[in-house]
Order: C-alpha cells, then structure tokens, then sequence
C-alpha cells in the first residue's frame, strides 16, 4: 500500500464504488422505458467489507486496484409484458440512499483530506 492508501483509508475506494453504483442506477432509470432491457445493481457495501477485509490481511493494495463491485441482475417484483425489469420506485429509492451515502463518503474523505494537510502545515 502506497503511503497515501494508507492515510486515506477506505474513504476514496467507497466514494469510488458508490459513484460506480450511481452511475448503474442512472443507466437503469434511463432505460425504464426500454423493452427486454434488465435493471442492474452493484452491491457496493459487500465490495468494501471485501476490501477492508483485505486490507485487513495485506492484500488491500491488490484488491483496490481491482476494485469493482460485484454488478448483478436485479429481479422484478412485478414482472411487466415487455420483459423490461425497471421499477422506478425500486430505482428511486436505490439512488437516494446510495446518494445519502455518496455524500457521507465524501464528507469523510474531505474531512481525512483537510487533517491530512493540517498535518503538512503543521496545525495550523
């Protein structure tokens, strides 16, 4: 792990999976009218637990350059007549944690940042 990895943490790796899974959610609310086309999300939390585990053990580096969430089809609960699996409520709700969470993410990063240079400025 590169020095600044190690003192940012997991925070740049979550800002960066959550932006991947905003950008999976848009792609789905963009294609809600389209036939056949099957909605997809990325299970953004499950990736951090793996990556902090790795870091955890070492492997941390490796993983984060890797690092992709695990995209998976999403099933209907209400299947419709043109084989399109997009409901918006579903995708709404979706986009506003995962937004609530994108924004926790970089407040944290922000936060890590400025100490980070604090820090260099000597406290000031």
């Amino acid at each position: 792990m590169t020095m600044l990895d190690t003192a940012l943490g997991l925070s740049a790796d979550a800002l960066r999976l959550r932006a991947q899974r905003l950008d999976v959610i848009a792609g789905n609310i963009a294609n809600a009218a389209t036939p056949g086309f099957k909605a997809r999300d990325l299970d953004a939390d499950g990736a951090l637990m793996r990556l902090q585990s790795a870091r955890s053990t070492g492997f941390g580096a490796v993983m984060a350059d890797q690092l992709n969430g695990d995209i998976k089809y999403r099933a209907a609960l209400v299947p419709s007549l043109d084989g399109n699996t997009v409901e918006m409520a579903t995708e709404q709700a979706a986009f506003a944690e995962n937004a609530v969470k994108y924004r926790a993410s970089l407040g944290f990063l922000t936060s890590r940042i400025q100490t980070i240079m604090s820090a260099l400025k000597g406290g000031e």
